[in-house]
């Protein structure tokens, strides 16, 4: 096993950071852009938020397929498939006419970038030791914070600029750039080995995972989380380009920087999980994202940045634990329990989306506190039942 420090070490981790910050660019690179593009395509709110969310949509039905091919085939490919399929997806959003084909390009896309999110982790339980993953993890979550900052600024800086056309094509660049870099960069597996029979194989290990409480509720947990924090953040965009505010979209996507906090959370979670337990964490964070919604109420540009920077550090500090719970807690089947997390992580800031921007457009900022209100509540109980569950009910699957 590759070990804590060690230069294999620092290659796993520069590598997988590098392709999940890639990743996430090209995830969120339209958010930013979303009230501009209702404009252009002469859309609502809620019809231009599908350009955002079916993305997360079909990268979530997409992960299980990937994990599959994945145990005959290794991880490193999957990884390598997947980003070198990016800019391919790029030109074919570039001709994308109306908004019908830019959603069913960007459906693709998500297909497309699921191949990457479901084996990452995977990868790096099997290949590095447990002091190594514990700081591997962080970092790799880390990275898909500045990947989703990155991604934003992007896009809502060359829109400013230019066309969202423009932005698309030097995202393909930027990304092929990359995942050169990342195939050079990326060690051989050692410690894989090719599994036969998976179809089956993995059937039985979605149905042993969602047999295993501790497992499925931190999944719910991950879904949840995500269902609110990335959806605030587009509840948020559409509230600074209008009026009172009336910002400029390019200045509106700076509000993303404030997923440097997620940043920080990301690596403070690291000694968490030596230290702390896990629902104590969960239960931590996601009272400061309560706290974050809240500030935002205000009307005063210092007061909704606050606020996105407590949602922000206290959503990925429960993330990180809930990942690193589901991918640690799995016996055996790991690439099937993370994709599966994923699948309820991405499921959730799909549909996310739609709740949350019916309720700004039913009465603004305080219908969104309200529509949150309940997903906090769920998010504290799953978070408390998990301190309750001993490690001895997680048994091992197929």
């Amino acid at each position: 096993m590759i070990e804590y420090k060690s230069k294999a070490y620092y290659r796993v981790t520069l590598s997988l950071a590098l392709g999940a910050f890639l990743i996430f660019c090209n995830l969120y690179l339209f958010q930013p852009m979303l009230p501009e593009l209702a404009e252009q395509f002469s859309a609502s709110a809620f019809q231009i938020n599908w350009v955002f969310a079916i993305t997360s949509l079909l990268l979530s039905v997409s992960l299980i397929p990937w994990a599959v091919y994945s145990e005959r085939n290794g991880r490193r490919r999957v990884m390598l498939m997947s980003l070198f399929s990016l800019p391919l997806v790029a030109v074919v959003m570039m001709l994308s006419s109306s908004l019908v084909l830019l959603v069913v390009a960007r459906a693709l896309l998500g297909i497309c970038l699921a191949g990457y999110l479901a084996v990452g982790v995977a990868y790096l339980v099997e290949e590095l030791s447990e002091r190594a993953f514990t700081h591997a993890i962080a970092i790799y979550v880390a990275a898909n914070s500045i990947g989703g900052i990155g991604g934003r600024l992007f896009g809502g800086m060359l829109l400013e600029w230019g066309t969202w056309q423009i932005a698309v094509g030097a995202m393909g660049l930027l990304t092929l750039s990359g995942a050169l870099l990342v195939t050079v960069l990326l060690p051989q597996q050692r410690h894989f080995k090719p599994k036969t029979g998976l179809l089956k194989h993995h059937n039985r290990a979605v149905l042993k995972h969602f047999s295993q409480r501790p497992l499925w509720t931190a999944m719910l947990i991950g879904g949840i989380n995500f269902a609110l924090f990335v959806n605030l953040y587009t509840v948020m965009g559409f509230r600074l380009v209008a009026a009172p505010h009336n910002l400029p979209v390019g200045i509106a996507s700076m509000i993303f920087l404030c997923y440097l906090a997620g940043t920080f959370s990301s690596s403070l979670s690291s000694k968490w999980m030596r230290l702390g337990s896990t629902s104590a964490g969960i239960g931590i964070g996601t009272t400061i994202m309560l706290v974050g919604i809240v500030v935002a109420y205000f009307d005063h540009l210092a007061a909704m940045v606050l606020g996105l920077l407590l949602i922000s550090f206290g959503a990925f500090f429960s993330h990180t634990l809930a990942y690193a719970w589901t991918s640690q807690k799995a016996k055996t089947g790991k690439a099937t329990a993370v994709a599966l997390y994923l699948v309820h992580y991405y499921v959730g800031g799909s549909l996310g989306g739609f709740w949350l921007i019916y309720c700004w457009q039913q009465g603004a900022w305080l219908a969104v506190m309200l529509g949150s209100a309940p997903l906090i509540g769920m998010l504290l109980i799953l978070g408390f039942s998990l301190e309750k569950m001993r490690p001895q009910q997680i048994a091992p699957s197929p």
